[in-house]
């Protein structure tokens, strides 16, 4: 039935979405929507095989973790691309990470709402909003309240209806102490993992809200440090982490001390990189830089796992100061591909899929892009997820083992 039900969307896909897409945008370059390998693509068939397994019931779970900019934080690619891999199998499960942005005071996905009645600082990896080492997210927020809560709670979504398990990661300041809300509505257990950098806790039955008691024991350390929360569950599905910080670039998330150790603990399959945006509107901007710092970030996900697939998007057109096309964006997306092909990672050219230099001016003439034409609306953004999608299930059909 699961894989009945993942054909039946795929064709529904192939003939009706992408064909009428293509009738109303002519400035896609929908032939260069594809997948491109450097000379080993081991990794990425090596993700397509737990794809395979998880759609033929052998496995639970496979899990994304796609990192970038604003364009990830918005949540609305991300969460497209969620929903359709869901689609394959009508599956309910996997799970996502949720980062409290409310607390932050900056936008959040819709999928979700966090909420707080106390002060919370923001900690960021961009500028000099640094305060707190910081995870594979590039962002946290801490608090140096005598009392407050945090809480969350999902919203009407496609892919994450509720979970069993939620994964708080934090500081482990022995000042702190947090614990659920009395008066949940089921049974729990909750589990330290130190080492990991989360507390875990397991609930009897599937929830779809959460509210954590925070109180400070003594001053002896100041700031508590929230990270995000992971949400699971035990049905089959693709897990999703967005980490997305608007403004970041790829030197930002070199300052992420605790980067690979995060990352290791989300055991990830695919990690998709879309980088870029910032750094080419930064006035020192230099492509060997700009591949230098992708490549250390390449290695800090082998790091966390050897056998994890990569995928870069190239930097989409942009605009500078909204008038000025942004050339450094073609220097970036030639150093993206290089060091693919040198690292034997899979390359989706967005760059040149939207259009390529100048392409932001006709999205936004097509009411596809925000007046900043560094940005997409959400239209735009749902396209995007589409495009990116497409070139990834025409590259896993092209190698799944699975009889189609």
């Amino acid at each position: 039935m699961r894989l009945a039900a993942g054909i039946v969307m795929w064709v529904w896909m192939m003939i009706g979405g992408y064909a009428q897409q293509a009738e109303k945008y002519p400035f896609i370059r929908y032939d260069q929507n594809k997948l491109q390998f450097g000379k080993d693509s081991s990794n990425m068939l090596g993700f397509y095989q737990k794809l395979d397994d998880l759609r033929n019931g052998t496995k639970d779970r496979i899990t994304i973790v796609h990192i970038g900019g604003s364009h990830v934080q918005a949540g609305i690619w991300t969460e497209s691309v969620q929903d359709k891999f869901q689609a394959l199998g009508a599956f309910e499960g996997g799970g996502m990470y949720a980062f409290p942005f409310k607390l932050a005071k900056t936008n959040s996905p819709h999928s979700f709402k966090t909420f707080t009645n106390g002060t919370w600082k923001r900690c960021r990896c961009v500028m000099k909003e640094k305060c707190t080492p910081l995870g594979v997210s590039g962002i946290a927020v801490v608090t140096n309240d005598s009392s407050n809560f945090f809480a969350l709670k999902i919203q009407p979504n496609e892919h994450l209806k509720n979970f069993t398990k939620v994964k708080i990661y934090h500081n482990f300041n022995k000042s702190f102490h947090f614990s659920l809300k009395r008066g949940s509505p089921t049974a729990y257990k909750r589990f330290e993992h130190f080492k990991e950098g989360y507390t875990l806790y397991e609930f009897d039955t599937p929830i779809d809200t959460f509210c954590f008691e925070l109180t400070r024991r003594d001053t002896n350390q100041r700031d508590f440090a929230l990270y995000g929360f992971s949400l699971e569950n035990e049905k089959p599905g693709v897990y999703y982490a967005t980490m997305g910080v608007n403004g970041a670039s790829t030197e930002s998330f070199l300052k992420c001390e605790d980067f690979t150790r995060q990352l290791r603990s989300l055991k990830p399959d695919l990690v998709i990189f879309s980088l870029g945006v910032n750094d080419s509107h930064g006035p020192n901007f230099k492509a060997s830089d700009f591949m230098a710092h992708y490549d250390t970030l390449v290695s800090w996900v082998k790091l966390a796992d050897p056998d994890c697939a990569i995928l870069f998007t190239t930097i989409t057109d942009n605009y500078i100061r909204r008038k000025t096309p942004n050339k450094k964006s073609i220097y970036g997306e030639d150093a993206i591909i290089t060091l693919a092909e040198k690292r034997g990672l899979a390359v989706w050219d967005l760059f040149e899929v939207m259009g390529g230099y100048k392409s932001m001016y006709k999205w936004y003439k097509a009411h596809l892009a925000a007046k900043d034409k560094v940005h997409f609306n959400p239209k735009g953004y749902r396209i995007v997820a589409e495009l990116m999608f497409e070139a990834m299930m025409n590259s896993y059909n092209t190698n799944s083992k699975l009889k189609k």
